[in-house]
């Protein structure tokens, strides 16, 4: 299971035994029960997480209301710019949809790597680069879509998380109510 995590940064360069070897010793390999959570609003923000297996939802509380912004499933990155910063504390939360497992993450590991092998901090923006590219894209067509548009393209980039999430998460996502997204699907549907 960990060697996702160096399949996915062999994607980006070729890695020698040696740069294999380092990874694996620092990887913190944790697993949590659906339902845990990776991080909770107020708390301090400072571990990045790649998931190896499972499915976590980020959202904010906004008056009482959970608002979903984003699904993270294998292979992705869990990044947060707040946890760059000192004392920084998250307003989002993050909670296992699924039993979950993760590399766990934070600055004075990847200090050690970079000290040891210092062209992994160019892997390291490499991977940062193309997390914050793939939000960049998702938030500008949250902005620009339609609902349905939305919808239709979480379908085309994530259709297993229909199966994966219940449908209030999904509608939460989408930015409408649950009712509203039935309309969406019976529209979609009904489409030749």
């Amino acid at each position: 299971m960990n060697n996702k995590l160096i399949e996915y940064f062999q994607k980006i360069v070729s890695l020698t035994r040696e740069e294999i070897d380092a990874i694996t010793e620092s990887m913190d390999i944790k697993e949590f029960a659906k339902g845990d959570f990776l991080l909770k609003e107020g708390y301090r923000d400072k571990d990045s997480f790649f998931i190896l297996e499972g499915l976590v939802r980020r959202y904010k509380n906004i008056d009482g209301e959970e608002i979903t912004t984003n699904f993270y499933a294998e292979e992705q990155w869990i990044l947060s710019l707040t946890g760059l910063t000192e004392n920084s504390v998250s307003e989002d939360n993050l909670i296992c949809m699924e039993d979950t497992t993760v590399v766990v993450g934070n600055e004075q590991k990847a200090q050690e790597l970079y000290s040891r092998f210092p062209h992994f901090e160019s892997i390291a923006i490499a991977a940062i680069e193309t997390t914050f590219l793939q939000q960049q894209k998702r938030m500008d067509f949250y902005i620009t879509d339609t609902p349905e548009k939305r919808y239709i393209r979480l379908l085309e980039t994530q259709p297993d998380i229909f199966q994966r999430v219940p449908q209030y998460h999904i509608a939460s996502y989408l930015g409408v109510k649950p009712e509203s997204l039935s309309r969406i699907r019976k529209r979609i549907v009904s489409k030749p």
